[in-house]
């Protein structure tokens, strides 16, 4: 990545959930464009963050309001959110408790827009407006078996996305990244040890997860003057996202060149890789 990204030199970042996992990649990859980063969470960490860090449950609007005004008092201007905070636990969906899924909901798709609400003034009334996105994951784009709850709400996060692109042109920037598999200091808790993350890496075009600072990169061209005429667009950060299980079936037991898609060798998974990536969160 670039020590300096175009118009990124000196800018005021907020990330939220951004101490850990895929929020401490995406803040480390703005810090090395140059730019000003705030984290915040629920729990302070252990290590002092760079740039600052204030403790905030994003769910509440209280809380949301005083870490607006804390960062802009800090730094007289508020440039990009990453509204990355979220997650949930895998449970079967006829197992979980209607709390339980309101929390998932209100965590992975209110608390953004609660967040984003309370940017919006400050962005729109500085110079230059301002950037939101959005961490969504590929479980809003297709079945998420064990996570149900979650993927419908990173589905309503992108469509939340495209709404506030537009009612917030031309002075705020609102886009989304859709994260697939990350490699991030949890991962071996849905993956298991590092013959279970290979594992899991090889049912994934390019061979393996992501790490935190790829998905930081992408990022950080969204915020970027690269990006300035995109708006209310999801970008897929998936490695190519995940190959089709009817390929393997119908390759399952075939000869040399029974497979008009790639030779039987190539295409062919393991069973246990297929498995082990299913009903995990995927970030």
């Amino acid at each position: 990545m670039p020590s300096s990204w175009p118009g990124l030199d000196g800018a005021v970042v907020l990330v939220t959930g951004g101490t850990r996992g895929v929020g401490a990649g995406i803040a480390r990859s703005f810090r090395a464009a140059g730019a000003t980063v705030t984290t915040c969470g629920r729990t302070k960490p252990t290590e002092p963050a760079a740039g600052g860090f204030v403790a905030c449950d994003v769910r509440e609007p209280d809380q949301v309001a005083a870490l607006v005004e804390t960062v802009v008092a800090r730094h007289g201007r508020l440039d990009v959110l990453v509204n990355n905070a979220g997650g949930a636990p895998p449970v079967p969906a006829a197992d979980a408790s209607p709390r339980f899924h309101a929390g998932v909901i209100g965590l992975n798709l209110l608390a953004p827009l609660l967040v984003a609400q309370a940017v919006f003034p400050v962005m729109r009334g500085q110079d230059g407006g301002g950037v939101i996105i959005m961490v969504s994951s590929v479980s809003g784009r297709r079945p998420s078996p064990g996570t149900a709850a979650y993927g419908a709400a990173k589905a309503g996060l992108e469509s939340l996305t495209a709404s506030l692109a537009v009612e917030w042109a031309p002075e705020v920037r609102v886009n989304a990244l859709a994260v697939g598999l990350v490699r991030t200091e949890q991962a071996h808790l849905h993956y298991g040890d590092e013959d279970g993350l290979a594992a899991v890496g090889r049912t994934v075009p390019l061979g393996r997860l992501a790490e935190p600072e790829e998905v930081g990169a992408c990022a950080v061209f969204l915020a970027s003057p690269l990006a300035s005429y995109v708006t209310g667009a999801t970008l897929a950060v998936h490695g190519g996202g995940e190959r089709p299980a009817f390929l393997a079936a119908a390759n399952a037991g075939s000869t040399e060149g029974g497979s008009v898609l790639k030779r039987p060798t190539q295409c062919a998974e393991n069973p246990d890789s297929r498995a082990a990536g299913l009903g995990g969160i995927r970030r």
